[in-house]
C-alpha cells in the first residue's frame, strides 16, 4: 500500500516537471531569422509573439514592420536569443498556413546572394510565384485645405498640378509611386519631386497615408455541399435509402410532408443526394438560385457547407497512357552508365545526343528510377512551347505525377502548382528557367534539356542563369544532374574535356535513318536578282514545290519576325528609329504599326498592298505606307519598308504557294495564352503544309512530317558584337535542321548565307559540333573569354545622358585603381577591365546605358571587385543612376 503511494507520488511529481517545462518552453521567448523583400544583403531578427509560437515554420512568409511599413519577410531560422544589442521587433501576422520552400532550399538563397551578388530577400521573392509580396503602399491624399486654395488660384503650378491629379481620381487618392512617375517617360523626368511633396505635406495641402498591400495572388477555395447528418437520419427514418435515383420524386414527396418544401429547394436536394457532393459552381449550372438558397438551406438543417482548397488545372487535353519503348543499344548504355553511379551522390554528365536520338525517353527511364526509389525529379525545359510537348509525353508515362512550372501560366495556375509541389503530392517537376526553384523535398535528380541555350539566362532583376544553379543544387543534395544537348555549349564542353563533367554519347538517331542532307546555297550569286530570289532562291523554291507535291511538310525558318525591319525614310534615307531607345522600328502589317522590340512602342500605320508585287520579286519593297509617323532628321512622312522578317515571309510565300496551307509562329502569333500550343497542334495534326518561323520551332520539336527545312539567311545572328556570336548561329542552325527527317522518310536542309565559307556556317552543314569547337575554342583562348574566364558586367544606367557617362567613368577610375594595386601584387590570375564605354545599344527606354566588363580566370577574385564597388556608398548607392551586377552575362549590348 505504502509503496503504490510512494509510486503515485512519484508519477505526481514527474507530470508536475514535466507541466512546469512545456509552461517554460511556452513563455520561453522564440527568434526568427528573417529575410526581407528589399534591396538590402543582411537577414534581420524578428520576436514571435506567444499566440504565433506553436504555428510558424521555417519556409513561411511573415508580415514584418520595417521602418515605418509593413512589408513582406521570409523565415529562415529559428534562434534562441536575439544575438544584437537591440530590441527586437514582433513580427505582425503569418501569411501562410504551409512553408512554401523546404529548409533544404535556403542554402542554395545563401549561395545565388553570394555569387550573383544579389539581396537574399529578392532572391527568394524572385523564386517565388509571382504575386506574393503584401506591403504597404503609401498614399496621396488632397486635404481640404489644398483643395480650397486650388479654387483660388492660390497654388504654384506644380503644387496646382498635384492637386489636379489627385482630384481627376473619384477619391482622391493616388499611390505616391505612380503620381512621381507621372509623364517621366514621355519627358524624361516627372514633374513631381520628393521635395515639392514634402513641401505640400508640411504646408497641408496634401497628406500621406499608408495602405497594406495583400498578395496579388491566392489560393482558390470553393464551397463544397453535401446532404447535413441530420437529413441523413430523417432519411433513414423514412427508410428511403435504398432508393435509386428513379424513385427520387417518390422520396421528395414523402420528405415533404415533414417540411415543406420549395420545388427549387426539392431540386437541389435531389441533385446533391445523386451527387453525393457537388460545387457550388457545379450546382448553380443546374440551379442558378442555389447561391441565394444553399445558405438558407443549411441553416435549417438540409445541407452542410464545407469550403477548401481547389487546383486551377494548367494542363490541356488528356493523354493516352503509354508503353515504355524498347531502349536502343545506345540509350540502355546511358542509363547503366548513370544507374551504376547512382548511389555514389553528385555526379555531373554532359548528355551529347545527335537530334532524334531519343533523349527524352533516357531523362524518363532515370526519372522512372528515381521514383522507385522514393524521391522526385526536377525536368528544365528552355521554350514555353516545348514544355507542353515534354509535359504530356511525362504525362502519358507517369499520370498525375507531374506538375508544371512557367510564366506561361495564370498567376493562380502557377500558385496551385507551387502548393502541390510543397505538399508533396507530385514527383516531376517540368518547367522554365523558373522551375529550378521548385520546392522540392528529397530530390533525386536534375535534368537540364537544350542547356546550351541562352533562355536559362535571366536577365532583368536577378541575372541568374538556371544551368549552373541546377548543377550547384545538385551539389547541395547529392545527387546527379544530367545536362543534355545535340549542340552543348563550349563550357560544357570544356568541363567535359577537363574531366570535370562525365560525357555520355547518343549518336545515332532512334530510328536508325541518317541525319538531313544540308546544301548551302551562296546568297551573293543572287545580289542582281529581284527581292524574291534573294529571299526564297530557286534552290528553295524547287525543294518546297516537290515536297508539297509529295504531301509532306515544310518548316522555313528566320530568326526575325515583323514585316519590314529596317524602315527608312525615302526623302533623306535615316533609318527609322523607337524614339526611346536607340533601335530601328519593325512594321508589323498586321497589325498595322511600327514598334520598337525593345520597349513596346508603337505608332499606327496604314500600308497600301496593292503595289506589292511578289510574283516577279522587282517592286517587293514598293509599298505605300503612310502612318503618323515622322522622319525625325527631316520631317517626311514618306517611309520605305526595307529589311524582312518572318511576317514578310509568310506573305511572299502565301504568293508563290496560293493552294498551300501557311501558317506562321513567332512571338507575334504565340504569344497569347494557348496560341503556340494550337499552332503546334495543327503542325502536329498536318492540317498545315508550311509553317514559318522564329527560334520557337529551332529546337526540341519533333514533327516527322517535316521532311524540308528552309533557312532563309544564316548570316543574322553571325554579325552581332558578342564573342558568343558563332556559337550562337551554329547552334542555332544545327538545331532548326534537326527538325528534318525525324519520320519515316529522310529529310533536307537548305540553308542560304552569304557567309558559307564560314567555320560556325560549315560546321553546322556538317553537323559536326567538336569541328566547330576546335575551331571556335583558339579564339577564345587567345582573347581571355569564357571558358577560360569568367565576367562581371556593369551595367550602368539613367535617363541623364552626361550624369551617367560621368558617373560610369568615375566607376570605372576606382575599380581601375583597385585593380592596379592588385596586379602590382604579382598575382596568378590578373583581373583585366574593358571599358567604361558606351553600351551597344546606347538607350532603351529613356534610360541611356554604359557598361564595364571585368574578366579573370578567378570568379572569387572578380566577386571581391565588385563587393568593394558596392561597399563605396558614394559611387555605387546614386539615385539619379542605376547600376545593375550581371554576373556571367550573354546579353552584352
Amino acid at each position: 500500500m505504502v509503496k503504490a503511494l510512494d509510486m503515485k507520488n512519484e508519477h505526481l511529481k514527474k507530470e508536475h516537471h514535466t507541466q512546469i517545462k512545456n509552461e517554460s518552453y511556452i513563455k520561453q521567448e522564440q527568434y526568427i531569422e528573417v529575410a526581407v523583400a528589399l534591396p538590402v544583403s543582411h537577414t534581420f531578427t524578428y520576436k514571435v509573439p506567444e499566440h504565433f509560437a506553436q504555428n510558424y515554420l521555417i519556409g513561411m512568409r511573415v508580415l514584418v514592420p520595417f521602418g515605418r511599413r509593413r512589408i513582406t519577410g521570409y523565415v529562415l531560422a529559428t534562434k534562441e536569443e536575439n544575438g544584437s544589442c537591440y530590441k527586437s521587433k514582433l513580427i505582425l501576422d503569418l501569411l501562410d498556413d504551409i512553408p512554401l520552400f523546404p529548409p533544404s532550399m535556403i542554402p542554395l538563397f545563401h549561395w545565388i546572394s553570394r555569387y550573383y551578388i544579389h539581396p537574399i530577400g529578392e532572391v527568394i521573392r524572385t523564386a517565388l510565384p509571382v504575386g506574393l509580396d503584401s506591403h504597404d503602399v503609401s498614399l496621396v491624399v488632397a486635404t481640404q485645405k489644398g483643395v480650397e486654395k486650388l479654387n483660388l488660384n492660390l497654388l504654384t503650378p506644380a503644387e496646382s498640378y498635384v492637386i489636379n491629379q489627385l482630384q481627376a481620381i473619384g477619391d482622391r487618392t493616388l499611390p505616391l509611386k505612380s503620381l512621381t512617375d507621372m509623364n517621366k517617360k514621355n519627358s524624361g523626368k516627372s514633374p513631381v519631386s520628393y521635395a515639392l511633396i514634402k513641401k505640400m505635406v508640411k504646408d497641408d495641402l496634401i497628406e500621406i497615408t499608408s495602405e497594406l498591400k495583400k498578395d496579388k495572388t491566392r489560393i482558390k477555395m470553393e464551397k463544397f455541399i453535401s446532404i447535413s447528418p441530420s437529413l441523413d437520419k430523417r432519411l433513414s427514418d423514412l427508410e428511403l435509402s435504398d432508393l435509386d435515383n428513379s424513385d427520387c420524386d417518390t422520396l421528395l414527396n414523402r420528405l415533404s410532408k415533414l417540411d415543406t418544401l420549395s420545388k427549387k429547394r426539392q431540386a437541389i436536394i435531389q441533385i446533391v443526394s445523386r451527387h453525393n457532393e457537388i460545387s457550388m459552381a457545379a450546382l448553380k449550372k443546374e440551379v442558378p438560385t442555389a447561391p441565394k438558397l444553399v445558405p438558407i438551406m443549411a441553416e435549417t438543417g438540409y445541407l452542410t457547407i464545407l469550403e477548401r482548397q481547389v487546383f486551377r488545372d494548367p494542363f490541356g487535353d488528356a493523354v493516352e497512357p503509354d508503353i515504355p519503348p524498347e531502349l536502343t543499344d545506345e540509350q540502355a548504355q546511358v542509363v547503366n552508365q548513370v544507374r551504376e553511379k547512382i548511389d555514389a551522390g553528385f555526379q555531373r554528365y554532359l548528355l551529347s545526343g545527335v537530334t532524334g536520338s531519343g533523349k527524352t525517353e533516357v531523362y524518363m527511364r532515370l526519372v522512372t528510377d528515381v521514383i522507385t526509389r522514393g524521391m522526385r525529379a526536377i525536368m528544365l525545359v528552355p521554350e514555353i512551347s516545348l514544355i507542353s510537348q515534354t509535359e504530356r509525353r511525362f504525362r502519358a508515362r507517369f499520370g498525375n505525377r507531374v506538375a508544371i512550372l512557367h510564366s506561361g501560366l495564370s498567376k493562380g495556375e502557377l500558385l496551385d502548382q507551387w502548393h502541390r509541389i510543397a505538399k508533396g503530392e507530385v514527383s516531376i517537376v517540368i518547367g522554365a528557367r523558373s522551375a529550378i526553384f521548385a520546392p522540392v523535398a528529397n530530390l533525386g535528380i536534375i535534368i537540364v534539356d537544350e542547356e546550351h541555350d541562352t533562355s536559362y539566362k535571366q536577365e532583368t532583376g536577378l541575372r541568374y542563369n538556371a544551368r549552373d544553379i541546377a548543377i550547384v543544387r545538385a551539389q547541395q543534395h547529392n545527387i546527379p544532374v544530367i545536362l543534355g544537348s545535340a549542340t552543348p555549349s563550349i563550357q560544357s564542353y570544356y568541363n567535359a574535356c577537363q574531366g570535370r563533367f562525365e560525357e555520355l554519347f547518343l549518336k545515332k538517331r532512334v530510328n536508325r535513318h541518317p541525319l538531313p542532307e544540308i546544301t548551302l546555297v551562296d546568297l551573293k550569286k543572287y545580289k542582281d536578282c529581284g527581292w524574291r530570289d534573294k529571299l526564297v532562291t530557286p534552290e528553295l523554291s524547287k525543294e518546297i514545290s516537290a515536297c508539297l507535291a509529295k504531301g509532306e511538310q515544310v518548316l522555313i525558318f528566320l530568326n526575325r519576325r515583323g514585316f519590314a525591319t529596317f524602315p527608312v525614310c525615302e526623302s533623306c534615307g535615316e533609318a527609322i528609329k523607337c524614339k526611346f531607345c536607340d533601335i530601328t522600328m519593325t512594321l508589323h502589317k498586321d497589325e498595322s504599326e511600327f514598334r520598337c522590340h525593345l520597349c513596346g512602342f508603337s505608332i499606327s500605320s496604314t500600308i497600301d498592298t496593292a503595289n506589292i508585287r511578289t510574283s516577279t520579286g522587282k517592286n517587293f519593297y514598293s509599298m505605300k505606307v503612310s502612318s503618323d509617323i515622322k522622319c525625325l532628321k527631316c520631317g517626311s512622312a514618306k517611309i520605305k519598308p526595307l529589311g524582312f522578317g518572318t511576317e514578310r515571309i509568310e506573305t511572299l510565300l502565301k504568293s508563290m504557294y496560293p493552294d498551300a496551307r501557311i501558317i506562321r509562329l513567332d512571338q507575334d502569333t504565340g504569344g497569347k495564352k494557348g496560341a503556340t500550343v494550337q499552332i503546334l497542334k495543327k503542325v502536329k495534326n498536318r492540317t498545315v503544309d508550311i509553317i514559318v518561323g522564329t527560334q520557337m520551332l529551332a529546337k526540341g520539336h519533333d514533327f516527322p512530317a517535316i521532311t524540308l527545312v528552309g533557312v532563309i539567311c544564316a548570316d543574322l545572328s553571325l554579325n552581332f558584337p558578342d564573342f558568343r556570336a558563332g556559337e550562337r548561329t551554329f547552334q542555332l542552325l544545327a538545331q532548326v535542321a534537326g527538325r528534318a527527317g525525324r519520320g519515316d522518310r529522310p529529310g533536307k536542309v537548305i540553308m542560304q548565307t552569304y557567309n558559307p565559307e564560314h567555320f560556325s556556317i560549315e560546321a553546322s552543314k556538317n553537323q559536326d559540333f567538336v569541328q566547330f569547337y576546335n575551331s571556335e575554342i583558339p579564339f577564345r583562348k587567345a582573347l581571355s573569354y569564357p571558358p577560360f574566364s569568367r565576367i562581371i558586367q556593369l551595367k550602368i544606367s539613367g535617363l541623364d545622358i552626361e550624369k551617367v557617362k560621368a558617373h560610369a567613368l568615375l566607376i570605372g577610375e576606382i575599380c581601375n585603381n583597385f585593380i592596379e594595386v592588385y596586379n602590382q601584387k604579382e598575382n596568378p590570375e590578373p583581373v583585366q577591365m574593358l571599358g567604361p564605354i558606351e553600351a551597344g545599344i546606347p538607350k532603351i527606354s529613356m534610360r541611356y546605358r554604359w557598361q564595364i566588363l571585368f574578366k579573370s580566370p578567378s570568379a572569387t577574385l572578380l566577386n571581391r571587385i565588385v563587393h568593394h564597388l558596392i561597399s563605396d556608398k558614394k559611387s555605387f548607392a546614386v539615385k539619379e543612376i542605376s547600376i545593375g551586377i550581371d554576373v556571367d552575362p550573354y546579353f552584352m549590348m
